[in-house]
């Protein structure tokens, strides 16, 4: 699992993750995140109309500020697109995984049961 529970942000100077630190992180997100380009972690959240994904957006946009690591969010009507990636090394690092998942734990948890 991850080696802590929260978000440390990254002050520069790490090198991002290799191809094979991704794959192993990759691991433990849900398999419908994707890796571009080595750098960045992109998934598509669906809703059943605009009023909750834009909830579930608000959602992510607060976790990001207690966590102090903000996502790129894209808004389509009923789909979410999150981008995560660290910008100060241009590329992926564990707390972008982290954030990956906690993001999915909001999503179960938004979708009726």
């Amino acid at each position: 699992m991850f080696t802590r529970s929260s978000c440390i942000p990254c002050q520069g100077g790490v090198p991002p993750l290799t191809l094979s630190e991704i794959q192993n992180f990759l691991e433990l997100i849900h398999k419908r995140w994707s890796v571009e380009e080595g750098k960045k972690l992109i998934r598509d959240f669906q809703f059943e109309n605009f009023k909750s994904a834009l909830k579930f957006t608000n959602s992510v946009a607060d976790l990001a500020e207690n966590e102090g690591h903000h996502p790129y969010i894209h808004i389509n009507f009923k789909t979410i697109r999150i981008i995560l990636f660290t910008h100060k090394i241009d590329g992926l690092h564990e707390n972008d995984f982290l954030m990956a998942k906690k993001i999915d734990d909001l999503f179960d948890y938004s979708q009726p049961t």
